[in-house]
């Protein structure tokens, strides 16, 4: 699993110029190196695309420039919000 996560987030360094473009200021789902949705927060992200996709089986990804967006890492089981 955490192989597949490095993969979706590799995908998103590589891409972060196009995405930024693209979804700036949302957050976005990514699975097999697509954006599966964009959505206007980290919760709604997770919510909409479990209904289809497993968790753990998906990145969640807030889009902004630069490698300030992405130098935090959280994780969480709690799935209660």
């Amino acid at each position: 699993m955490a192989n597949t996560l490095s993969r979706e987030f590799q995908f998103y360094i590589d891409h972060q110029d196009e995405m930024v473009a693209q979804f700036n200021g949302k957050t976005i789902a990514i699975k097999d190196q697509q954006v599966l949705g964009a959505f206007d927060s980290t919760i709604e992200a997770v919510r909409e695309t479990q209904k289809e996709h497993a968790l753990g089986t998906f990145l969640v990804q807030r889009v902004s420039p630069g490698p300030e967006a992405y130098t935090h890492t959280f994780h969480s089981r709690d799935m209660s919000f």
